[in-house]
């Protein structure tokens, strides 16, 4: 009862301090709101993309009790619950019998069962463009089993043969209802509504009757919904028996313990996943500690505000457990504040961004989904935090000198002597952790653990660097001068802010590394087929228009040069053996059927400009007028014979003069360059076997229309734009959402940290002005506080960053051997430039262009 009746005076005036200085509370409840409303919305967001193997039943067995595909040839087949989450088939023994729709049904318990075939099969259809590949399913949709399989959105059911729906993907092809879709094997559909898969929303598809796709042959896997009575494990393992997979609503709905699974498909299920908690809990670690920090000097400048009051409490008895829970107490209560404002408003959030992000995905997301006890969690972490905030604050409002205190003067203790001791010990801890990780093959376990203890050894140096700033400031401006000699006065509310400030930019430092080092192997290791800029078209008919071609280039992209390439078709297998001491490229590369280019001297090839200097091919060029061959090789140099023969045929081999071009670590486009003469002394057939387009690079868009034309011509063509190495789409939003986070912790720390150290600094900044000071002065001393604290803590950040930085570049770009380096090192030097040196000024002229340049006097006592 005692502790309830002291916590209870505690909270009462805690709130009343909280309505009274209502700018610092709004402070704090951004700083704690803010992340319990980001991950409450990442998390509401990504419950409802994820769907469920339960939520996502009906996209995949419509209103069936299961899904059944045969195997043929493969009885005893073993799965799990779901087998698409693990499944292993054996091969018929002795005495099994053929997979049948009857033997499953009688496994499953025989009766009077309903059934309903799927067929499915990708399918090539005529556009105004030329051709599109879409992917088609035959189904009986007016069947009770598919219900639920594609939802109807205008027009009605396909219900005779040469009928189908199409969905959004491809009505945006020109296609309408009333519109004919012609397929390149050369039937017609009539499109007479438009139907969306309940599962996948941007594959341009078409639904029609069961007819419209032929059925598989007897080889083939088949696809059956099944109704009746429910299919529990007992039945799916009996299909299983006979050569079927079985996805059950029943046993999705209910599955199966882990011992009832067959050992065959229980490793599958069966995975360490410690240490991906490891790393979730140091993540949630870091995001605790960056939380407590930027949340920190406000309570440590509301317990500077209350210190009086505390003064007083303690010359009239008080304990220092009753001064803490003061400060506690406004720590309970604006972070209980905030975890409920941050779940409602996350909540929010995450239902508004849904729309958006279901834009982006290819899959439609399952129904909206609050997961409380994630929710409940989050809350609990931003009411943590707040009161982590506090406790430092707290502790030293408990320690204050009460007489100092109640005479108007400062009452802080003195730093403490052991912290730098500590503070290195920890970074040194962390340095030789990072080493260890460094060293294994994969030590980012060990690289992450490093991280903190740098963060926590830094933090514990960061009053040690804002006195040495401070004894430095002597040689700054006045503003400045200012500005570092009340950050060291006062480094109860600075050190958290610098040591915010410094751990977000570590962690960008440190991912940056590893991001841009990962990017270089990438880089290093990626393998142009042509020169940038280039592209090539190749056709699967052998007798293929090309002129036809041509004219599509023209139509399509006009600023493209197209030249013939002309050579031996990579399927007629050509050998070419070196003399001892030099030897072919190991392999080639080419998005062209093409093994070997024919050429009779003279210009060098397009194709392989790239691969060639022009005094190489001033010899190559001599070898083939004189009948011989030019092969690209390690090193470069005359052979005087090589042998060039057919394999996997009984065909001639001759022996000719060759002059290698030596490409090291480069994969080459083709083996080599024949001579008109060796290309007919090998019965081979020189053909044009693609185009190379040159000049103008194809745009995202000419890239599309033109496969789409070429496919209308062929099938199987292929159309390859060398656009050099690019960063992925994803890689690009995660850098983006990386700076873009780092900035808003940057900028919200030590905009944080400037405010509270200006409404600390009143009767200061009120000196100053009655001295004389001009009214920009305070804007001056207002950017100096947030220079102060951006440098300072911008720098700190980004030498502790180093470290794990470097260290997880070993993990993550380790090469066991040649070619190319052991690992790849790569800093981004003029993105830590922006972070230490742009953001800093940034905030000191926002800070400048919004603090007040007038104050009212206020009389001081020390």
């Amino acid at each position: 009862m005692r502790l309830v009746s002291g916590w209870r005076l505690a909270l009462r005036m805690a709130w009343r301090e909280a309505w009274r200085a209502k700018g610092r509370t709004l402070l704090v409840l951004v700083m704690v709101t803010f992340p319990v409303v980001a991950v409450v919305a990442a998390d509401v967001a990504q419950a409802t993309a994820s769907v469920s193997s339960v939520e996502g039943l009906d996209r995949r067995i419509g209103s069936a009790e299961a899904l059944v595909t045969l195997l043929p040839g493969s009885p005893h087949v073993a799965q799990a619950a779901d087998p698409d989450q693990a499944s292993s088939a054996g091969s018929g023994g002795p005495g099994s019998g053929p997979t049948s729709l009857s033997r499953v049904v009688a496994a499953l318990g025989g009766g009077d069962r309903p059934t309903a075939e799927l067929r499915s099969a990708g399918v090539s259809v005529r556009t105004r463009l030329g051709g599109l590949a879409v992917f088609e399913t035959g189904a009986d949709l007016t069947d009770p089993l598919t219900h639920g399989l594609f939802r109807l959105t205008d027009g009605q059911l396909p219900t005779s043969h040469g009928q189908v729906l199409i969905n959004r993907a491809l009505a945006d092809q020109g296609f309408h209802i009333g519109s004919h879709i012609q397929m390149r094997h050369g039937s017609t559909s009539t499109v007479v509504g438009y139907a969306e898969s309940t599962a996948d929303r941007s594959q341009p598809m078409m639904v029609g009757p069961l007819d419209s796709l032929p059925a598989p042959r007897a080889h083939q896997p088949s696809t059956w919904l099944v109704g009746g009575p429910p299919v529990t494990w007992d039945d799916v393992r009996a299909a299983n028996l006979v050569g079927a997979t079985v996805l059950s609503r029943d046993v999705i709905e209910h599955p199966p313990s882990k011992a009832q699974l067959s050992p065959r498909v229980r490793s599958f299920g069966s995975s360490d996943r410690s240490e991906l908690y490891a790393v979730l809990a140091l993540v949630a670690a870091m995001a605790l500690i960056e939380v407590v920090l930027l949340a920190g000097p406000a309570f440590a400048v509301g317990a500077r505000r209350q210190s009086r009051s505390l003064a007083l409490i303690a010359a009239n008895g008080g304990t220092p457990v009753q001064s803490r829970r003061v400060v506690l107490g406004s720590a309970i209560v604006i972070g209980a504040v905030a975890a409920v404002v941050g779940v409602v408003l996350g909540i929010g959030l995450g239902r508004v961004v849904l729309p958006s992000l279901q834009l982006m995905s290819e899959t439609y997301f399952g129904p909206f989904q609050i997961r409380w006890e994630h929710v409940l969690g989050i809350a609990a972490f931003g009411l943590l935090s707040a009161f982590l905030a506090a406790v430092v604050p707290a502790w030293i409002a408990s320690r204050q000198d009460v007489v100092a205190v109640l005479a108007g003067r400062r009452g802080d203790r003195a730093a403490s002597r052991r912290s730098p001791f500590i503070g290195v010990a920890l970074v040194a801890a962390g340095v030789v952790v990072a080493a260890l990780g460094a060293k294994q093959g994969s030590g980012e376990g060990l690289i992450a653990v490093a991280a903190i203890l740098t963060v926590f050894g830094m933090i514990f140096l960061v009053p040690v660097v804002v006195l040495g700033v401070a004894r430095l400031g002597r040689r700054f401006p006045l503003p400045l001068r200012y500005a570092v000699r009340d950050a060291a006065r006062h480094r109860t509310r600075t050190v958290p802010a610098v040591a915010a400030v410094a751990a977000t930019v570590a962690g960008v430092v440190a991912l940056s590394i590893g991001n841009t080092s990962d990017q270089a192997q990438a880089r290093a290791d990626y393998a142009p087929q042509l020169t940038p800029g280039q592209s090539s078209i190749a056709m699967n008919s052998g007798h293929t228009d090309w002129a036809q071609v041509d004219a599509a280039v023209a139509r399509v992209a006009p600023g493209a040069t197209p030249s013939p390439v002309i050579g031996v078709r990579g399927s007629q297998a050509l050998e070419i053996h070196l003399g001892r001491g030099q030897r072919v490229s190991d392999n080639w590369m080419s998005p062209l059927p093409v093994q070997a280019l024919v050429s009779a001297g003279g210009a060098v090839p397009a194709f392989v400009r790239g691969q060639v200097s022009d005094a190489e091919w001033q010899q190559a060029s001599a070898v083939l007028r004189g009948g011989g061959a030019v092969v690209f090789g390690r090193t470069t140099g005359s052979v005087p014979s090589a042998r060039l023969d057919m394999s996997g045929r009984h065909g001639p081999s001759v022996r000719v003069p060759a002059f290698v071009v030596g490409v090291r670590d480069s994969q080459p486009p083709v083996l080599g360059v024949l001579s008109p003469p060796v290309a007919r002394a090998l019965h081979v057939r020189v053909q044009t076997v693609g185009l190379l387009l040159t000049g103008d690079t194809l745009s995202t868009t000419q890239n599309g229309d033109l496969q789409q034309v070429l496919s209308g011509m062929d099938g199987g063509a292929y159309l390859y734009t060398e656009r050099g190495y690019q960063v992925s789409g994803t890689q690009k939003v995660v850098l983006w959402i990386l700076f873009a986070l780092a900035g808003v912790l940057m900028l919200g720390g030590t905009l944080t940290a400037t405010f509270l150290a200006l409404s600390d600094a009143r009767p200061d900044l009120a000196t100053l002005s009655a001295v004389g000071a001009s009214p920009r002065m305070r804007r001056a001393v207002a950017a100096a506080y947030a220079v102060s604290v951006g440098v300072v803590g911008a720098v700190l950040g980004a030498a502790v960053g180093f470290v794990p930085g470097i260290a997880v570049s070993y993990p993550l770009t380790r090469s066991y051997g040649p070619p190319g380096p052991s690992h790849y090192l790569s800093i981004p030097w003029l993105e830590i430039v922006a972070v230490v040196v742009a953001l800093p000024l940034l905030t000191a002229v926002l800070v400048g262009l919004v603090a007040r340049s007038r104050l009212p006097l206020v009389a001081r006592l020390d």
